[in-house]
């Protein structure tokens, strides 16, 4: 299924973290948002060069939740990887 493009405006059109948080919280539920958030740490702990197992024993999750990340940060065409190391550069 294809990312409704309205949404994807809406969401980049929110300039205040507060705002885009009580957004997510009115779009998600509690469980939606843990497993995005859950994806985020995994991802940015794999982009960190931290080995699966660890991360798997860290957030008690299966090696197959974490072999999805794996696979986007391989990815040739992936955002994730750029905004990860976007954030490495950043990163005072």
């Amino acid at each position: 299924m294809a990312v409704d493009r309205q949404l994807l405006h809406i969401i980049s059109t929110i300039t205040d973290l507060d705002d885009l948080e009580r957004f997510f919280r009115d779009l998600f539920t509690p469980a939606e948002l843990d497993d995005i958030t859950l994806r985020w740490k995994l991802l940015k702990d794999l982009h960190n060069g931290i080995p699966q197992r660890k991360i798997a024993q860290k957030y008690k999750i299966s090696l197959c939740k974490i072999t999805r990340g794996s696979r986007v940060l391989k990815k040739k065409d992936a955002v994730v990887p750029h905004l990860l190391k976007q954030m490495d550069d950043d990163t005072p």
